[in-house]
């Protein structure tokens, strides 16, 4: 920056000149130290080994194909120095992948995407866990359920397959499921009570493996999220009939035949007052600093401003619902209530039996059924 010194319009004499010297020199030194300042500073972070993304369920389910999307968009843009790596930890309904982040407090290459297992596997398992053990980064999206039949099944709309429950010996109609004490397992309960009949329900290790088990007939109905099922409706493989949500989906791009999600009518208006969607979200460990927060967000920002990203929301009919910070707690606070309540009713809780339609009247006479905040 070029100074010009002037009193009232009259040029330099000496004295002034040597007082614009030290004023000069002043301010190059008051510069100099700024500088210094900003460069004493601890540089913005970033990874500095390769980060893990964990899966806590199996392979081909929604969590898994998200965060695989993720890591994929991170390498093919070039988003972050460091490999992103993910890896699966399925067991005890997702408890591993949540009891491994717990024990890596403090390691920020560490990330896990969750899902409503978040809250449903230490409900359901006794784990030592809660979601605060873990330092929220971003809620992605919240993810549908969708009641789905195979091609050749002989019922072509929700009230028909209700109707056929209702008449059906209880337990006959088998309902193929992601583990157990989870989500699925929760719709299926509340199906079960909304029909007023008993519903076996065969847990499965992935999303990936029930949509396989419905295409082959080996279970009647399943409950898998839409980017789960995606592929075999649009071979013609599988078919949906209804979504677990209080408003139609809004993508009315045709994905199989004249069908598009859009089409698709809600199992409450059907009959049925079951409303159920889940997170999808990222987390780091505990004890993460607000740097290394904010450098996750801005990852996921990238990916998410990506035109791929756009069309995995349309494949997966998800509803985009970004939230950071104080927001995002607080979601959590109120869809761990809802668990808890939920999971009590239901009888997934250890030392209970598992629900039983005179049971589990409470939820038929109860409002529909949905994720808190949307």
């Amino acid at each position: 920056m070029r100074l010009t010194f002037r009193a009232l319009g009259r040029p330099f004499g000496r004295g002034r000149a040597r007082a614009a010297r030290a004023v000069r020199g002043a301010g190059l030194a008051a510069c100099f130290f700024a500088a210094c300042t900003v460069q004493a500073q601890a540089p913005a972070w970033e990874p500095t080994a390769p980060v893990e993304l964990v899966v806590p369920a199996g392979t081909g389910g929604g969590a898994d194909l998200m965060a695989r999307f993720i890591a994929d968009m991170v390498k093919k843009h070039g988003l972050m120095k460091q490999p992103l790596q993910v890896v699966n930890r399925a067991g005890q309904s997702g408890g591993e992948g949540l009891l491994l982040m717990k024990a890596e407090r403090g390691n920020p290459h560490k990330l896990i995407i969750t899902l409503s297992n978040l809250f449903t596997a230490p409900l359901g398992n006794a784990l030592p866990f809660s979601w605060r053990d873990l330092t929220p980064v971003q809620m992605l999206a919240l993810d549908e359920f969708v009641l789905w039949v195979p091609a050749n099944s002989p019922h072509h709309t929700p009230q028909a397959l209700f109707n056929a429950v209702r008449t059906s010996p209880p337990g006959s109609v088998k309902l193929g499921g992601t583990g157990s004490k989870q989500e699925d397992q929760i719709i299926s309960v509340l199906l079960e009570t909304a029909l007023a009949t008993r519903i076996q329900y065969v847990p499965l290790r992935g999303g990936g493996d029930v949509a396989k088990a419905l295409a082959a007939a080996e279970v009647d109905i399943t409950v898998n999220n839409p980017i789960e099922a995606e592929a075999l409706w649009r071979a013609g493989k599988v078919r949906p009939l209804c979504v677990f949500d209080g408003a139609p989906l809004p993508y009315p791009a045709k994905v199989a035949g004249p069908l598009g999600w859009s089409d698709l009518p809600t199992c409450m208006s059907s009959g049925v007052p079951v409303q159920y969607l889940m997170m999808r979200g990222i987390f780091t460990t505990g004890g993460a600093t607000p740097a290394q927060v904010a450098y996750y967000q801005g990852l996921l920002d990238r990916v998410r401003a990506l035109p791929e990203w756009d069309a995995l929301m349309k494949q997966g009919a998800f509803k985009q619902q970004p939230m950071t910070g104080e927001a995002f707690a607080n979601w959590l606070d109120r869809a761990e209530h809802f668990h808890k309540v939920l999971m009590r009713e239901a009888k997934l809780t250890p030392g209970s039996a598992g629900a039983s339609p005179p049971a589990a009247a409470a939820l038929a006479s109860a409002p529909p059924r949905r994720t808190p905040a949307l």
